[in-house]
């Protein structure tokens, strides 16, 4: 009699495994789409939305930048006057240079283009423009 209800249990529990593949099985037949794969629900395709048009802000902000201080004259110290560089991913930004003298300071912009400058650039500048692209 033992034995008889082993038996029963284990074919219980078969069938109920199996129930529960073939209810898991219907269940993803239904989410399927046609190319096969299940259906995103609407909150993560607007999430992949907001964040292709994030990666496409973010291409174009200022993310890469580089800074060079020196002294411009023999006489100063301190590293006052200083050239930094701004782009973003195409490359495309500003270069400003502030030197300091002893009596006056002046301050020059330059401009980007492609990881280039169209006018002449200092050593310092060019040094700036070289750790831009790194």
């Amino acid at each position: 009699m033992l034995v008889l209800a082993a038996l029963s249990l284990v074919v219980a529990l078969a069938a109920l495994a199996l129930a529960g593949l073939l209810w898991k099985e219907r269940l993803d037949a239904r989410t399927r789409t046609r190319s096969g794969a299940a259906p995103l629900p609407e909150d993560v395709l607007g999430l992949r939305q907001e964040v292709a048009a994030l990666r496409l802000e973010s291409a174009q902000a200022l993310r890469h930048l580089a800074i060079v201080r020196y002294d411009a004259f023999g006489d100063m110290g301190g590293h006052l006057s200083w050239s930094l560089a701004l782009a973003d991913d195409a490359g495309d930004g500003v270069l400003l240079t502030s030197i300091h003298g002893r009596n006056d300071a002046r301050s020059y912009a330059k401009t980007i283009s492609a990881w280039r400058c169209e006018v002449q650039l200092s050593p310092e500048e060019e040094q700036a423009l070289g750790q831009l692209r790194r």
